[in-house]
């Protein structure tokens, strides 16, 4: 759901002055949730975007693994958080209370999680073969209610790395985006019933003739897709069960996606940039090729949310995390890179402030 139209006040002041401070108190502060990823033990890191400060590390109780993925971490409410275990084939949960997380549960999938998406009452989880419907009861995850065999386009089964993102388009279907290189790759569209995952096998769309790689991918509530074609450097536009048409990203491996209102932010990963992108079910339009620089390695999964951008990237054997701040035309300000002493960090999510009724 849209967010920018609550977009921080504060957040918007700080562009215009061009101050790097997203500025937060109490419990009104913006949290930024990422994961180390550890193959043995996996852990995820609580940073306030304000300070860029440190706030917590959580063990998720699993391990990680994850790769060529996108959604690894996601927030729902922010009041809670899914983080994938790759390796223990299981998704870790955590509660937020006020400005810090708590561990509340593990939640066992059909195959190793790499992507995770909530609405419709349920929490998805599209795994390495498999995607998986949970019903959600307000901060925790009941029982699996539905799966289904991922399928490509030519008619078999996804092999390792291919799984690359779950989101949901409304409330009868959601996509999963499979990269199959040398073939252009597949969407697969789900159906869904009172939000649960349907035993009927997914219809497999086979990316334009030409691309390569249906990666990362934003939804807009028309019902429309923006999908990333990785490794042909373009971007997709997606309806009604099939691509509509696609364009030149203008940039290289444009790969991980997400929307805030009417823009969509792209992480380019092989031009080290983030590029701004409008979709208009019919168009797409890269309303600006460049709009941020990330100076520290190359950009992977990005979230965005009430007028605060993060990425991570990867560079020189370290993970970084960069926090921005963006106003009412999704202009980026300034931002500079935390260091997160890991290697492969994966997955990130925005966690906007609680109401005093969240709280």
């Amino acid at each position: 759901m849209s967010r920018l139209k609550v977009c921080s006040a504060i957040a918007c002041a700080a562009i215009a002055a061009g101050s790097t401070q997203i500025h937060a108190r109490g419990v009104d502060a913006t949290l930024v949730v990422t994961m180390t990823n550890d193959d043995n033990e996996n852990e995820i890191r609580v940073y306030d975007a304000g300070s860029r400060a440190l706030v917590q590390t959580l063990s998720t109780h699993g391990k990680g693994g994850v790769g060529g993925n996108a959604r690894g971490v996601k927030q729902y409410g922010d009041t809670l958080v899914a983080v994938v275990n790759n390796g223990s084939n299981s998704v870790a949960l955590f509660s937020r209370d006020a400005n810090r997380l708590r561990f509340e549960q593990l939640v066992t999938t059909t195959s190793a999680p790499v992507s995770v998406d909530f609405a419709n009452g349920h929490m998805y989880v599209a795994g390495a073969t498999t995607v998986d419907s949970f019903v959600l009861k307000e901060r925790s995850v009941d029982w699996m209610d539905g799966t289904t065999a991922l399928t490509l386009a030519n008619g078999g089964t996804p092999g390792a790395g291919s799984t690359s993102q779950v989101g949901v388009v409304n409330a009868r279907q959601l996509l999963v985006t499979l990269k199959t290189d040398p073939d252009p790759g597949t969407v697969d569209v789900i159906a869904l019933d009172r939000g649960r995952i349907t035993s009927s096998a997914a219809t497999a769309i086979s990316a334009p003739e030409g691309s390569l790689a249906p990666f990362g991918f934003a939804t807009y509530p028309d019902g429309s897709a923006l999908i990333t074609l990785a490794h042909s450097d373009q971007d997709g536009l997606f309806r009604d069960g099939a691509f509509a048409s696609a364009v030149d990203a203008g940039q290289a491996a444009s790969c991980w996606m997400t929307r805030d209102g009417k823009y969509v932010f792209v992480a380019n990963t092989g031009s080290q940039t983030i590029s701004r992108l409008i979709g208009t079910g019919t168009n797409i339009f890269v309303d600006a090729p460049v709009a941020a620089v990330i100076p520290s390695g190359a950009p992977a999964d990005i979230d965005a949310a009430s007028g605060v951008l993060a990425v991570i990237d990867h560079g020189a054997g370290q993970s970084h995390l960069s926090i921005f701040a963006y106003n009412a035309f999704g202009e980026l300000g300034p931002g500079a890179p935390v260091t997160l002493g890991v290697p492969n960090a994966n997955g990130v999510a925005i966690l906007t402030p609680l109401s005093q009724e969240q709280n």
